[in-house]
């Protein structure tokens, strides 16, 4: 069994790493640690687990062999840092840090360690995502020339979202920092390396942090990348456009992908649904249980060079919209 502990309730997915660590059966939850003493209490109440309020006594627990960190953003350097220096394993909501120089902190503290690190990127285990990135590198739309991922929900027109989410002391941005982070990973990894970055963000409504807001990247390749998000959508399904110089994928979340290239339209004018999609992947946090206790080292796509890539795209998006230029993305 690998004995977990949880870093904090603050993040909305915190509850739901709970439940789907103990339902991996490979897992105990041993204790809990919160900013928020009294909030932390509660939950490892209802855990039926041990609260500690000090970070350092709980790393130096011999019950602990590993951390799900769900602490404020601003947080991530001090907690993951403490937590890869005490030798335990880490699991990590996104965005890593808030800027790449925090994140290389991160990364000598997790190597200097040994221990095994996995950032929470979900989306890339879809089974859309995985026949798009397949059909991209067999050449199938040819040359990619602009890729749109949009991502949205309504968490703060619908009054759903809690009033913390918006203290930028702790989560450092919103929609783009958020929900942003998703469509910016999946464009890196179907389009490779980016070299320059638009943000464009505003507060529609009037909240502390970005509610709306879209990033415009380009990469080496001369692919375009779109990643549209909000905090004020209503009823937006997720979507992924993929358009090459030889075809065209598109998929909408409760909905079926459709795509057409030059070879399937020597048959079929029209779009065709594949009969067949690719094997989704284990979700990253059950990938995790797994290379802990295996021994396998983080898993391709989940480690911290991801981490760091999309640390990287988010504060030159933000560096854009603050300043108003396009940035250059440099290493």
């Amino acid at each position: 069994m690998l004995k977990v502990a949880m870093l904090s309730k603050w993040h909305v997915h915190a509850e739901g790493y709970a439940r789907e660590l103990l339902k991996t059966e490979k897992v105990e939850i041993t204790a809990v640690w919160d900013e928020k003493p009294e909030r932390g209490a509660e939950w490892a109440e209802r855990l039926g687990c041990d609260f500690e309020a000090d970070l350092d006594k709980l790393l130096a627990r011999s019950d602990v062999d590993a951390v799900c960190c769900n602490a404020p953003t601003t947080m991530h350097t001090d907690v993951l840092i403490r937590a890869a220096k005490a030798g335990k394993h880490i699991f990590t909501e996104k965005t890593l840090a808030c800027t790449v120089a925090e994140c290389r902190e991160i990364e000598k503290a997790v190597n200097e360690s040994g221990v095994t690190f996995v950032i929470s990127f979900p989306n890339k285990a879809w089974p859309v995502v995985k026949f798009a990135k397949e059909h991209i590198e067999n050449g199938d739309f040819g040359r990619v020339t602009n890729v749109r991922i949009r991502n949205a929900h309504n968490g703060v027109s619908g009054k759903w979202l809690p009033e913390y989410w918006f203290v930028k002391e702790d989560c450092a941005g919103g929609a783009m920092m958020d929900l942003g982070c998703h469509p910016m990973y999946l464009l890196a990894y179907l389009c490779g390396k980016p070299v320059k970055v638009t943000g464009i963000a505003n507060s529609v409504l009037g909240t502390p942090v970005d509610e709306n807001a879209i990033s415009v990247i380009e990469f080496e390749n001369g692919a375009i990348g779109v990643s549209e998000t909000s905090f004020l959508a209503f009823s937006s399904p997720y979507t992924i456009e993929i358009h090459g110089t030889e075809g065209i994928l598109l998929w909408q979340s409760g909905g079926e992908l459709k795509y057409k290239t030059t070879e399937t339209a020597k048959l079929n004018s029209g779009f065709i649904t594949p009969d067949r999609l690719p094997e989704e992947d284990e979700k990253p946090i059950v990938r995790f249980v797994d290379a802990c206790l295996d021994g396998t080292g983080s898993p391709e796509g989940l480690g911290m060079s991801d981490a760091i890539d999309l640390a990287r795209l988010l504060e030159n998006s933000y560096i854009s919209y603050e300043t108003g230029k396009t940035v250059e993305v440099k290493e």
